[in-house]
């Protein structure tokens, strides 16, 4: 039977939809949450579906990480350029590239440095080709891919993040895939803060000269806001300047996207992302309710050498509240089945811990069992079954 307990209520925050009234962009989507909660500071048409330009890129490389972690890629694997990506493909006449000739060969760290700070779509293309064959069943591995990690509506026409019609993600879903990597991928997510990468395999002059000139990073927040991690711009004509945008600061980390800006640069963009992040931390804040190992509920355990299990959770539980305003209307919840069956193995999922703010959930976890409860033996169980038909319990 599936049981719903309330752990507390509490004197706290004004609705997040409040505080949200109070930041203006003149971007056509807006989107903000803490990576440690969850929690949506600020929504502005963040679920709308809209050209992602450069941004889907964090796509192709959570494909390409993926592929390192399960051993498909290794960061020494070189691959071979096809004409796909040769940089006098007009294709790339007028796109962000590495500049990559056909027949020669690049290196799969290259090509993740190569899209994360140089946005090469070449480079997309050419590890696309290596996974995928072609980057036309790249795309369809991508989507797949996309709603296995928890991205219903985003769609791929290309990995480069090029005018496609069939290009187009919500804000909500960027910022999801953000928060994705930097948990799945620990290990790659510093690199997304790297303000240059030099790139010293070309074959051509002319490429060669564009590689001098293109050693910065398109992020320009990372110049101009302390505690910015970088994660990936964006910019077409159709669907205007884009970014998500990680940062820390005291301890928390926001992750912010904004898509559909007119502006002059990347520096006017990196202006509004920051304008975005700073207001988050201004006027939130966390506070943990429970840590990994605290004791939340004991759940009773049918057929268990244990009549209860502990429930706990993995990680902190955090909920991210607006500073200086209170009111009623935060509760606490674990949702579970009651009893639940053994074997109980430490870690398994037994339900669920949420936080609602005036009834909208803004915060979620899972519960897990904090220790191993075994099943009892044929006569143990039968013992049971009759203790519940004439004792009820």
């Amino acid at each position: 039977m599936k049981k719903i307990y309330a752990l507390c209520s509490m004197l706290y925050a004004l609705a997040c939809a409040s505080a949200q009234a109070n930041f203006t962009t003149s971007a056509k989507s807006a989107f903000l949450i803490d990576t440690a909660s969850g929690t949506v500071i600020v929504n502005k048409a963040g679920d709308t579906l809209m050209p992602p330009s450069s941004m889907l890129k964090l796509m192709t490389l959570a494909m390409v990480f993926d592929a390192v972690k399960s051993g498909k890629l290794k960061l020494d694997d070189m691959l071979t350029v096809s004409e796909n990506s040769d940089y006098r493909n007009p294709e790339w006449a007028q796109a962000s590239k590495v500049c990559l000739e056909r027949g020669q060969t690049i290196s799969v760290n290259d090509v993740i440095m190569g899209l994360i700070v140089m946005s090469g779509g070449d480079a997309g293309v050419a590890v696309a080709e290596k996974l995928a064959g072609t980057e036309s069943a790249m795309t369809v591995m991508m989507t797949r891919r996309a709603r296995e990690i928890g991205m219903p509506q985003s769609t791929f026409g290309n990995v480069s993040g090029l005018h496609h019609p069939d290009n187009l993600m919500t804000g909500r879903e960027l910022a999801h895939l953000a928060r994705y990597l930097i948990n799945e991928h620990p290990d790659f997510f510093p690199l997304f803060k790297e303000r240059s990468f030099e790139y010293t395999g070309y074959e051509s002059d002319w490429c060669k000269e564009w590689g001098r000139l293109k050693t910065s990073s398109y992020n320009r927040l990372l110049f101009i806001m302390p505690g910015a991690e970088g994660m990936k711009t964006g910019r077409t004509t159709e669907g205007g300047f884009g970014m998500v945008a990680a940062a820390s600061q005291g301890g928390r980390r926001l992750i912010a996207v904004i898509n559909g800006l007119s502006a002059k640069d990347h520096n006017a963009l990196a202006r509004e992302a920051k304008k975005l992040l700073e207001y988050g931390f201004d006027t939130t804040a966390n506070k943990t309710f429970f840590n990994p190992g605290d004791e939340i509920v004991k759940i009773p355990v049918w057929y268990g050498r244990k009549r209860r299990v502990t429930a706990t959770v993995e990680k902190p539980f955090v909920v991210t509240l607006p500073k200086g305003k209170s009111s009623a209307g935060l509760r606490i919840l674990a949702r579970y089945d009651d009893p639940v069956r053994a074997t109980v193995r430490r870690s398994d999922v037994l339900g669920e811990l949420i936080a609602q703010l005036d009834g909208e959930v803004i915060a979620r976890a899972p519960l897990v069992a904090k220790e191993k409860v075994g099943r009892v033996i044929f006569y143990g169980r039968i013992a049971q079954n009759l203790k519940m038909i004439f004792v009820g319990r």
